[in-house]
């Protein structure tokens, strides 16, 4: 079966913005009143079990679906579980956007990846509540439904994955800290959640199609060392850390076994060792996963059979393009039982009473609606983590420009006026999209725009140099507008080159003989930058990923110098030569022909992982930090039902700002060590935070969070290990300064893996 195309998923949305609004439970006056789901002073356990006791079995069989059909004769509408939100409410078959005013559109931010280089998880927190408190009020007013497939949290470790830019990047402690700080935001902290997030694709999913294998077939071979120490870091924050409502299950299998039908990821690890079980959260498939157990991982010999073993295995709603599982004929063949069946729909139907699905005008979040949508904080909001997040990696002085209105500015290249690649993927209907040559407009400038190649070579006819070198020679700067577009990396499509296309690197090296001070700025995901760090021709490279409804502004003002850059790079940009490595892969330590995955065990980065210039020039240090601590000592005050989670003295950390521009200044402190099993992490992110407006010739302090997991490695079992011996923390991207750590005491296991069955 072939990934689903961008067309397609595109196409499901259009019909669903064609489709009349979803219909709402009536408990006042419909019959469903008459049903206990209705009485708000019953607990959500016994609201929804009482719902799936009125229902016969053949109803119970069309609600364990992604478009459920509901109950007629209950008065429970049909329920589509199929909403998107990742970086704002998104087309999706669940999603009906209005053809004008109200509900034509919603607050569309910048791709994950770049939320994340801005390292503040306040910022995130804050979008994840325009987020959701947008998507509730679509939800309210039958425009969606009110559970989102949102966040994406698979670990970026592919620099080549088609949906990278969907993450919060590569690093472990990254993921966590934003997932744990979005869901804060999505769900809400009242009893009721704003909506029901889902963090996906659990697990190892981070290959759409590489060499012939596709994400439906591929079998990921993960040592349960990189599995609990890695790709599943994510997953637990989400579950045993931060409770959230849904899970989806991947397209692929995990060790021989199709992650909807596994049992060891699904109970074991998930329900059981993270004890999400708390409020009977429920599991969807990823679409079409379920006949993908037997079509394409060949575990079953049926679809039938293949749809009994993912719902046997914990999961509890088959998410489908069309009617793709086989659940009638389990249920025939009596592999699917109806306990099984109850339980799945017990735990749905229990996720909308908790988000207050039932509750009507009563429910917490009853009231949000079309006035809350792209407010103008929110729209300041969208604008702020694109400029927050914009990476600088090359400077030659020339950033900032001093833009004088009328200054003629040529904006060369494939986005400098394209509305249409402003947004990356799982985008919904923005409110505008504001372009860098419109930008340019508003502030007074003269823009001579010209457009470029996106992923051609320099053996396809050349229909852009003309015009871009004639742009160039009528202006006094040069602003290039390059890098990636989703053709070049999507949903089902994997990259297959990190280098920058040939014919933009020609080009850019005409432009670069003009003598002019030529500013490159990158859409999309990371390319090997050596060809333009080396051209001299070159004045400054930023970094934009995609950067949302606001993003030509984000980026003129970055450039202006109204703005100073201050994110990091939140992924490894690798050389281009990195494609050597299967996709296939998984083994993150370097092992024959596997140089090694992530900043943590790969040396030889094009750019690294936390790099990042600014305006101005900071001298970062530890203030008086310099410790010895005993395991013993930390443990007997760890209360923590986990104790990887008890709290270390925060890391003091003074930053002085030594130039002449005001700034932010992202902390970051490294840890490594020879402690533990070998082979030994290069380093590892222990603790981050984002110090804003850090003013000339002043100081800025800052109290970094970290635990006891910071320092913790995981044995060949998986088990999280606290060793005793000698550390070193590393301040900042390159390293500014150092300080000693020493734990004494015995190693002690602080987490002990489930072996696997």
């Amino acid at each position: 079966m072939k990934p689903p195309s961008v067309a397609y998923i595109g196409g499901l949305a259009l019909l669903a913005a064609q489709l009349s609004r979803a219909a709402l439970p009536d408990c006042v006056n419909g019959p469903l009143k008459l049903n206990k789901v209705c009485d708000m002073t019953t607990s959500p356990a016994d609201r929804a079990s009482a719902l799936v006791q009125a229902m016969q079995s053949s109803e119970k069989l069309q609600n364990i679906v992604s478009k459920s059909q509901g109950v007629s004769r209950l008065g429970l509408p049909p329920y589509n579980w199929w909403s998107e939100a990742l970086h704002g409410v998104a087309g999706a078959p669940g999603v009906s956007f209005s053809a004008s005013s109200p509900w034509n559109y919603s607050t569309s931010f910048p791709m994950p990846l770049l939320m994340s280089a801005a390292f503040d998880d306040d910022l995130i927190e804050k979008v994840g509540t325009v987020i959701g408190t947008e998507a509730r009020a679509f939800g309210n007013a039958g425009h969606s439904g009110i559970n989102f497939w949102t966040p994406n949290i698979n670990p970026f470790k592919d620099p080549r994955w088609g949906r990278g830019s969907e993450t919060p990047g590569e690093d472990t402690l990254r993921l966590k800290g934003y997932v744990a700080a979005l869901l804060r935001g999505l769900e809400g902290k009242q009893a009721q959640r704003r909506i029901i997030a889902t963090c996906k694709h659990y697990a190892a999913n981070d290959l759409e199609s590489w060499s012939g294998v596709t994400r439906h077939n591929f079998d990921a071979k993960i040592t349960l060392q990189d599995l609990a120490e890695y790709y599943l870091q994510p997953f637990q924050q989400c579950a045993r850390d931060s409770k959230v409502g849904s899970f989806m299950c991947s397209y692929n299998s995990v060790n021989g076994v199709p992650a909807c039908a596994n049992k060891y990821l699904l109970q074991t690890i998930l329900r059981e060792h993270w004890n999400w079980t708390s409020e009977n959260q429920y599991i969807t498939s990823d679409c079409e996963a379920v006949q993908d157990v037997s079509l394409n991982h060949h575990y079953a010999p049926t679809n039938a059979a293949g749809t009994a073993l993912t719902f046997n295995a914990g999961m509890d709603s088959s998410c489908e393009y069309t009617s793709s599982s086989d659940i009638p004929g389990a249920w025939q063949n009596k592999q699917l039982t109806e306990d099984t069946v109850d339980r799945a729909l017990r735990r749905l139907y229990e996720g909308l009473v908790r988000a207050g699905y039932f509750d009507g005008a009563k429910g917490h979040y009853a009231s949000l609606g079309w006035s809350d949508v792209n407010t103008p904080q929110a729209q300041q909001l969208a604008l702020q983590a694109t400029v927050d997040g914009i990476v600088m990696l090359k400077n030659d002085g020339t950033l900032p420009l001093n833009l004088q209105s009328g200054t003629k500015v040529a904006m060369i290249g494939f986005w400098a006026n394209a509305t249409n690649k402003l947004q990356g993927g799982y985008s919904g209907k923005a409110p505008y999209l504001r372009t860098p040559s419109y930008a340019a407009q508003q502030m007074g400038l003269t823009p001579n725009v010209a457009p470029g190649p996106i992923l051609e070579t320099t053996s396809a006819q050349d229909n852009w140099t003309a015009n871009a070198l004639a742009a160039a020679s009528k202006s006094d700067v040069i602003l290039y507008f390059g890098g990636l577009d989703t053709s070049a990396a999507a949903e089902g499509v994997d990259r297959t080159s990190l280098a920058w296309p040939s014919a933009q690197v020609a080009l850019i090296n005409k432009l670069a003989g003009l003598g002019k001070p030529l500013v490159i700025v990158q859409e999309g995901d990371q390319l090997d930058n050596t060809p333009l760090l080396t051209n001299q021709g070159v004045s400054a490279i930023l970094w934009a990923s995609w950067p949302g409804q606001d993003g030509g502004t984000a980026v003129m003002q970055i450039i202006s110098g109204t703005k100073s850059p201050a994110g990091r790079l939140p992924v490894t940009q690798y050389p281009a030569n990195y494609t050597q490595l299967a996709m296939t892969d998984m083994n993150l330590r370097p092992n024959g022909s596997n140089p090694g995955r992530t900043y943590r065990w790969y040396p030889s980065p094009a750019q690294a992982f936390g790099s990042g210039l600014h305006y101005t020039t900071f001298k970062a240090a530890f203030a008086n930090y310099s410790a010895s601590l005993s395991i013993p000592t930390l443990l007997d005050g760890c209360k923590n039902i986990n104790p990887d989670t008890c709290a270390l003295q925060p890391l003091p950390v003074s930053v002085v700002n030594t130039g002449n521009r005001t700034s932010d200044f992202v902390a970051l402190v490294f840890v490594a060590s020879q402690a533990g099993p070998k082979p030994y992490p290069i380093k590892s992110l222990a603790g981050y935070g984002r110090l804003r407006n850090v003013t000339p010739g002043h100081t800025a302090t800052a109290a970094l969070s970290w635990t006891l997991g910071s320092l913790a490695r995981h044995d060949e079992n998986g088990n999280t290990v606290l060793y005793p011996g000698n550390y070193t923390l590393m301040l900042d991207q390159p390293t500014q300064t150092t300080t000693d750590l020493i734990l004494t005491g015995d190693s002690a296991v602080l987490d002990k893996w489930p072996a696997a069955s």
